[in-house]
């Protein structure tokens, strides 16, 4: 454990962490592309029963890793630990530049462009500075880098905002950051619940159409199994985040027992509601409904069909909500990440301290900063598509390294184990090992640029890597 970290979080806060940086607006939105992709509401609900599954498995697997490391930096410690630093680093490497930062500016967008249903002037469109625009890169034929515009537009503006606002009210402590965690967290739980009582009880003005969705021009078919593994890029992500709480081990009571309980009780929790939610929006707006939705925008369209225009609004209200709760779980807990890099000689020296809060304020603001850098360059999408193989990758080696420390390290003490060892670790594994798979032969534009950001930082690892080795696996 990092010195100067301060043990103030209990199970409660936990649990709302995880929940918080889980629900953003994934849930409101990517819907539409799944029914796109496989046409039948039955295959939106199994994609997201697909997603539940493996969230829920994989947060188990980091039960039993979270008991035998409780220190900050999560998952970049875990790795360490059992592949070492090279592999740590590559994973810290990928999380500062693409995974978080460009999560944070992602969601910082989404919010200005959620926030100009209330207040006109702030759009994508209204530029501030620039636009200057760099056109796509064709690096071959299947694989593009680009358009961007850069620039900064008052949605932007808005975004940058909200990053800076959460940075400084972080540097101020864990329990800040917690409260605040709390209070949006319970409340998007609520207003997200509220949608589901609505959207299954209510009947829409207009009865949906219960038939499937007929694409206008469709693709070249695809086995069901492949369809449901390659959608997995919008909901498995929209369920992301879940391993935050481990990032912050350092500042959790009781770690061994609490980490592991609240990424059972908060990945259940969220899950649920993704599937009861998406059936919620089939009985309001039926498949077509759902694929058609203006901008994707399923959760608005869902309840303007029940309460008109007012109701639409209300849905923009509880997203800007949600975003900015998701967006304070990501703030609080990507800094611990670098912190702990800089402890081991991998990250800005500077990074490795904690200011007299016990909060590392300096990792703090280098994540405001290049997190509203990628806001500013536009590029925060194509990013976050280029990753998704490589996050993919080191949830695997993550869970994998379950299977490797019950068989190298057997008398390592072991608070929680995974339950039903060894099927859930390779249940895992196997699963996203197949997801993976489709991704690379069906949507090759995400999948080698994501491999490539992470070997970028082979060679940075040799000019960096400090003298001494990875200190050994501590019980």
């Amino acid at each position: 454990m990092a010195q100067g970290y301060r043990r103030e979080l209990g199970i409660f806060s936990a649990t709302m962490l995880i929940a918080g940086s889980m629900i953003g607006s994934g849930v409101y939105i990517v819907g539409a592309d799944i029914v796109r992709t496989g046409h039948t509401g039955s295959f939106l609900l199994w994609a997201w029963v697909l997603t539940g599954l493996m969230t829920v498995v994989g947060a188990l697997n980091y039960g039993e890793l979270a008991g035998l490391f409780p220190r900050a930096g999560g998952q970049y410690a875990y790795l360490r630990e059992i592949y070492g630093p090279l592999t740590g680093f590559l994973y810290g490497w990928t999380f500062f530049t693409v995974i978080e930062c460009g999560t944070i500016a992602a969601v910082a967008v989404g919010f200005g462009k959620y926030l100009g249903a209330f207040l006109p002037w702030v759009s994508e469109t209204r530029w501030l500075v620039g636009p200057l625009h760099v056109p796509a890169l064709q690096a071959t034929r299947e694989i593009a880098v680009g358009p961007y515009d850069l620039g900064l537009t008052s949605a932007r503006f808005a975004g940058i905002a909200m990053i800076l606002l959460l940075s400084l009210l972080n540097a101020y402590g864990v329990k800040m950051g917690a409260r605040i965690q709390n209070l949006f967290t319970v409340a998007k739980i609520g207003s997200l619940a509220a949608l589901i009582l609505l959207g299954l009880t209510l009947r829409p003005g207009s009865p949906p159409d219960p038939a499937p969705f007929v694409p206008a021009a469709p693709g070249p078919p695809l086995s069901l199994l492949v369809l449901l593994l390659v959608v997995q890029t919008g909901s498995l992500f929209s369920a992301d985040a879940w391993n935050s709480i481990t990032f912050i081990a350092g500042e959790v009571k009781e770690p061994r027992r609490t980490i592991p309980l609240s990424l059972l009780i908060g990945t259940v929790l969220v899950c649920t509601l993704y599937v009861l939610a998406n059936a919620a929006y089939l009985k309001v707006l039926g498949p077509t409904g759902i694929a058609t939705a203006p901008g994707d925008r399923v959760g608005s369209l869902a309840l303007r069909a029940l309460f008109g225009p007012v109701g639409e609004l209300a849905m923009a209200g509880a997203i800007l909500w949600s975003m900015f709760g998701c967006q304070n779980g990501l703030v609080l807990s990507g800094a611990r990440v670098y912190q702990a890099m800089a402890e081991d000689g991998l990250f800005l020296p500077p990074a490795a301290r904690l200011n007299a809060r016990g909060v590392p304020a300096f990792a703090l603001g280098v994540q405001a900063l290049w997190a509203s850098a990628l806001t500013l360059s536009g590029s925060y999408g194509q990013l976050l598509d280029y990753v998704i193989f490589a996050a993919l990758l080191f949830y695997s080696l993550t869970v994998g390294g379950v299977l490797i420390l019950r068989l190298r390290r057997p008398d390592l003490d072991r608070p929680v184990r995974v339950p039903l060892y060894p099927a859930l670790p390779l249940l895992y594994l196997a699963g996203a090992l197949a997801i993976m798979g489709a991704l690379l032969l069906h949507r090759p534009a995400v999948t080698w640029p994501g491999l490539a950001i992470v070997l970028a930082g082979i060679p940075l690892y040799f000019v960096i890597r400090p003298r001494r080795a990875n200190p050994e696996v501590q019980e």
